[in-house]
């Protein structure tokens, strides 16, 4: 099956909680690649690469975690990356 790539904005209770070090945990568990980050407004984006079944279960165990409320996701999708090789948080 093809990869996708996609640009999610989070909004809601995802800064302060483990959000972005969740995403890193279960992004890498499947295999997936891209990168997270805290926003200065109180936002997380994400960018994130593979299977889509496998970004959806990502997004599942995200918005199922007891600590992280999301109110809101602004989702778009991106052209691969092909050269990238691992997930990461960024600063």
């Amino acid at each position: 099956m093809a990869e996708v790539r996609k640009r999610i904005h989070f909004q809601g209770l995802v800064q302060g909680v483990g959000f972005r070090y969740k995403a890193k945990y279960l992004a890498k568990s499947m295999g997936l690649t891209g990168w997270v980050r805290n926003e200065m407004d109180g936002t997380v984006t994400l960018e994130i690469q593979g299977r889509p079944q496998l970004v959806d279960k990502l997004l599942y165990g995200l918005s199922h975690d007891s600590f992280i409320r999301i109110d809101w996701m602004d989702t778009k999708d991106l052209p691969l990356e092909e050269d990238e090789k691992s997930f990461r948080v960024r600063m």
